[in-house]
């Protein structure tokens, strides 16, 4: 298992759309992902889990990876969380 304390750039935060991409990103890998805000955790495989972590710009968020491939999904998925998305 691997984690990473990533801070959030985008203006709005993670809302549906960067959510809906970072969880297809996430399918392509066969560990399991999960998301922590403060106490609140979330499957990194699903976008209602993604949504109900309510990530705003600014927030830190760890992310864990568990299983084949956990490294690489550690890198691909954490530079999703610092990255802006057009809108």
């Amino acid at each position: 298992m691997v984690s990473q304390t990533f801070t959030v750039i985008h203006p709005q935060g993670f809302h549906a759309r960067p959510s809906k991409l970072f969880v297809e990103k996430a399918n392509t890998f066969p560990c399991k992902v999960t998301l922590f805000k403060g106490e609140k955790k979330a499957n990194g495989k699903s976008s209602l889990g993604l949504l109900t972590l309510g990530i705003s710009a600014g927030d830190e968020i760890r992310l864990e990876a568990d299983g084949e491939q956990e490294e690489q999904a550690l890198q691909e998925l954490g530079q999703m969380l610092t990255k802006i998305y057009e809108e």
